[in-house]
């Protein structure tokens, strides 16, 4: 029967059930083994105090039996013998309680012979009443040295089931304590492995939805586990499906949209051109003038185009790393060294500290994402500026941070500074206004590493924070 037609409750519940079982069993195992033994315990001090108090009953009896058999001697009253003979009659059956419980056959046959010798001393006709009395006083002392063997007897069978009970009571207690740590054992195994064997689908979602959140929709969804799991990966793979449909039309309206718009742009470009070199005849400064309108409008609207078509193709390499084990001050310090050219030029400092990281990455996107970032920095800084590149190992993730002495991001435009074709409002006044996606490309290089990158308000410049995982010192 496979376990997979049921849902994740109903075996979190067969889990609980199988483990509170084990230990209720173990539990009222223990229960009713303390129950036996205060039962065995109880009855062996009732037991105890009933034979205890039978030999201190038989050693009572044996005086008064001594007392009436010497004034029977003397005086040969017939109540005095009767008497006797009912102290003799109460010290018997205590003898026979204690025949039944512990004590030996020969001291309890050996008391009836000693009492039959002093009831012989009573009934029969010695020579002499001074023979009479000696023998009868040699019997009685025997008796009460046989009644104190008795209660010697007695006392120690009472010790002896005692020492009897504590070495069950020991030998319980051991197997008690040896099946609940067995139990325990086996519910925390039980619990360790349902534990597992439930987490492990969890899990699978859990990488499924970060997959889908950071754009991987190449790989194929496929989730194991109990019945509701399944229909949640059904349900996942559907979204990535559904997700990499909409990415797929987003991506071919976007070329479609773009081609349809540079084809009749070359037209009215080519246009244009021919107006601004005469061929339809000479221009008056005023038409001259709109013919140079309409050539740079051109000329910003095939750029926007193009810029268009660059991050279409940026969130669509995103998707397709080609991770190698790289050392990040290193190849920093290559890509500051390419854009040599472009930081000396406005007479900038540009520094990259830091101890050796390695990590995987692409290196030709991460890049691309660091080069745009270095290229902005530089676009920003003032003329004798300093560019700080910082890299740095937390909680096993490297840390990339870039901090420029520009004038820094404005508070309104932080919340949208990684959006597509979005510009601040602070932009260098001697150079071109820039067209908006190159931080929405960096953005997207490296959320597709499983990264994060954010922009920090520690001014004056701007400060970005780049954090990666998977990063090892050696």
């Amino acid at each position: 029967m496979s376990l997979h037609r049921y849902s994740f409750r109903q075996l979190l519940l067969v889990a609980f059930l199988l483990i509170a079982a084990l230990l209720s069993a173990a539990s009222l195992r223990g229960l009713f083994t303390l129950e036996g033994l205060l039962r065995q315990s109880s009855a062996g001090a009732r037991q105890a105090v009933t034979l205890s108090a039978a030999a201190q009953l038989m050693a009572e009896r044996s005086v008064d039996m001594e007392r009436a058999a010497r004034q029977f001697l003397v005086l040969g009253d017939p109540n005095l013998r009767q008497r006797f003979d009912d102290a003799a009659r109460e010290a018997g059956d205590s003898l026979e309680q204690l025949s039944a419980g512990s004590l030996p056959k020969a001291s309890a046959d050996k008391w009836r012979a000693t009492l039959a010798e002093i009831e012989a001393q009573l009934t029969g006709t010695p020579p002499t009443q001074r023979q009479r009395e000696l023998a009868l006083t040699a019997a009685f002392t025997s008796l009460d040295q046989l009644n104190t063997t008795i209660a010697e007897q007695v006392r120690q069978a009472t010790e002896q089931r005692n020492q009897v009970l504590r070495d069950e009571l020991e030998a319980r207690r051991v197997d008690l304590a040896q099946q609940i740590l067995g139990a325990i054992v086996v519910a925390g195994v039980l619990a360790l492995v349902f534990g597992l064997w439930l987490a492990r689908p969890l899990k699978r979602i859990e990488n499924a939805i970060v997959g889908l959140g950071e754009n991987r929709l190449e790989k194929t969804i496929d989730i194991r586990g109990p019945a509701d799991v399944r229909l949640i990966g059904q349900r996942l793979e559907w979204l990535r499906l559904r997700l990499a449909e909409l990415d797929s039309d987003k991506a071919r309206f976007l070329r479609h949209v773009s081609h349809e718009l540079k084809t009749p742009l070359a037209a009215l470009r080519e246009g244009v051109s021919l107006l601004e070199d005469g061929v339809t005849g000479a221009l008056n400064d005023n038409q001259v003038q709109v013919v140079r309108i309409l050539q740079q409008n051109t000329v910003v609207l095939q750029r926007q185009i193009e810029d268009l078509l660059r991050f279409n193709a940026a969130a669509f390499e995103a998707r397709r790393l080609v991770r190698r084990r790289t050392e990040l001050v290193a190849f920093i310090g290559d890509l500051v060294n390419q854009q040599r050219l472009q930081w000396q030029a406005k007479l900038l400092r540009v520094r990259v500290d830091g101890d050796p990281l390695w990590t995987e990455i692409d290196g030709d996107k991460m890049g691309m994402a660091l080069a745009n970032l270095l290229s902005n920095a530089i676009r920003f800084s003032p003329s004798g500026g300093t560019i700080q590149f910082s890299v740095s190992r937390e909680a096993g993730r490297a840390c990339i941070d870039i901090v420029d002495s520009g004038p820094g991001v404005a508070s309104a435009d932080r919340a949208r500074v990684f959006e597509p074709f979005y510009r601040g409002e602070r932009q260098p006044a001697d150079e071109a206004r820039g067209s908006g996606i190159g931080l929405s490309i960096v953005h997207e290089y490296v959320t597709a590493h499983g990264g994060q990158i954010e922009l920090l308000p520690d001014g004056p410049g701007a400060h970005f924070h780049i954090e990666l995982p998977h990063a090892s010192s050696d």
